[in-house]
């Protein structure tokens, strides 16, 4: 996800010299300054800066907590924005106590632009500091703007949310195939039926039970198909799946 942001950042009118990176690996670090043209340099010049985004593994900040902790570095004023899972803005102000920590859950799907990023705000935040992390959250996708103690439901939700409709775009297309398409014509179908589903739900703003509605039609396929998957009880195994990641979700913090 970091890759990912500093990507949609340089392609969203950021300069590469607005950016300083850091990495663990001389490897990694090579890597971004020749793709990115970005300045690479230490964990405490990166702290240093006025707006820093901590978008690492919580193991590896536990490292970087270590390095800065007696450092000048972290008692300057600022911005710290966090894409840490399981991190709390409690922790990161011990670490950074100048600073307005906020605290956000991209998804994959911002790797192209299309996320739903949620974001907690600092209380002490003033309107226009809220806006400007919203507006550098805003090259991922749409910003939700929550209650930190809601995040675990978010990661449940739209963190891994696209896994388990990937999992249901794999069936779809597999089913396409069952019925004698090919896997070219049904993955274009069913990626288009989705998209454009989606899209008529949220421009028409439908509530899906009336979408559901309108194309089912009295004994016809539609119905036909609706009633396997109420009796397969896809309905209430879609809301358990939910329920189970939240709990894990709960579980990890």
């Amino acid at each position: 996800m970091a890759e990912a942001m500093l990507s949609r950042l340089l392609a969203n009118g950021y300069g590469a010299n607005q950016v300083i990176v850091s990495a663990r690996s001389p490897e990694r670090q090579a890597y971004l300054h020749s793709t990115y043209g970005v300045t690479v340099a230490s964990n405490s010049d990166v702290a240093a800066a006025h707006t820093v985004i901590l978008a690492v593994k919580p193991q590896v900040f536990s490292e970087i907590e270590s390095e800065l902790a007696d450092s000048s570095v972290v008692q300057h004023p600022g911005t710290v924005l966090s894409i840490m899972a399981g991190i709390p803005s409690a922790r990161l102000r011990r670490l950074f106590p100048q600073r307005l920590t906020f605290r956000a859950m991209p998804n994959t799907p911002a790797q192209v632009g299309a996320g739903v990023i949620a974001l907690a705000t600092d209380s002490a935040a003033t309107e226009a500091e809220v806006v400007a992390v919203k507006e550098l959250l805003s090259v991922l996708g749409e910003v939700v703007v929550l209650r930190e103690n809601q995040m675990d439901a978010v990661t449940a939700l739209s963190g891994s949310g696209p896994a388990f409709i990937a999992l249901i775009v794999e069936a779809l297309c597999d089913a396409g195939v069952a019925v004698g398409l090919s896997r070219s014509l049904t993955q274009t179908l069913v990626y288009g039926t989705i998209a454009g589903t989606v899209k008529l739900l949220d421009e028409r703003e439908i509530h899906p039970a009336q979408l559901k509605d309108a194309v089912t039609s009295p004994a016809g396929t539609t119905i036909a198909g609706i009633e396997v998957l109420e009796t397969a009880g896809v309905r209430g195994t879609l809301i358990q799946t939910v329920k189970a990641a939240y709990q894990r979700a709960q579980a990890l913090n």
